[in-house]
């Protein structure tokens, strides 16, 4: 990928701070650096893309700081040839970089406006295994499992059991379980048999998970 100088040095940065928590797997790092982060984000905040700051996109959402994606990824352990899916598509970034790793990624999104973006962008790096769709996302998509991977970028109020069909057996959903208001813990929930084993990875403050379909936009 060609970089800008700015987009340079912020990805050292980003790499130096990635180190320094112990991620390093070499495929994820090559994925990060495949994706062009600044073609997700509007050219004013270009100069910052790859900051650990969460950054404003289209229909009044935000894109997650580049640090919490990669740590959230890489928990995920993407293994090629798994099935993902991401429900909040946001500006695609993450799923971009996750088609990099794994067989297929479908990522859903309540706003039409996002999804078009996104699917305009899969098209534009020619990624043919990352499909987006505009559907409610609050409970996966129960008819298309089972998935190998599963990551959520709202909260949930309590356990989200109603995933764990949808997992294949072995399978790892990570997703923030907590309040609305303030901190959320980040949870990596493996599928053993029907139930979960949870690995609480980290605090977050991420926004509700809501339900239904943007009607406008």
């Amino acid at each position: 990928m060609n970089m800008m100088p700015d987009d340079r040095e912020g990805f050292a940065a980003f790499l130096l701070r990635l180190r320094g928590r112990g991620i390093v797997p070499k495929n994820l790092i090559a994925a990060f650096e495949a994706t062009p982060r600044r073609d997700f984000l509007a050219g004013q905040f270009h100069s910052i893309a790859w900051s650990d700051r969460m950054l404003p996109i289209e229909c009044g959402e935000a894109i997650e700081g580049a640090d919490l994606q990669a740590a959230v990824i890489s928990a995920l352990n993407i293994e090629q040839g798994n099935r993902v899916l991401e429900v909040g598509t946001g500006s695609g970034y993450t799923a971009a970089v996750m088609a990099r790793l794994a067989g297929r990624v479908v990522t859903v999104e309540r706003f039409k406006t996002l999804t078009d973006l996104a699917r305009q962008r899969f098209e534009m790096l020619g990624l043919g295994n990352a499909l987006v769709r505009q559907a409610d996302g609050s409970n996966g998509l129960p008819g298309e499992g089972p998935f190998d991977r599963i990551v959520v970028w709202a909260a949930f109020d309590s356990h989200p059991r109603m995933f764990v069909d949808q997992l294949s057996s072995g399978g790892t959903m990570i997703a923030p379980i907590g309040p609305e208001e303030g901190e959320q813990v980040l949870c990596k929930l493996t599928k053993i048999g029907s139930r979960f084993e949870r690995e609480d990875l980290g605090v977050v403050r991420l926004q509700p998970l809501a339900r239904g379909v943007a009607a406008v936009i």
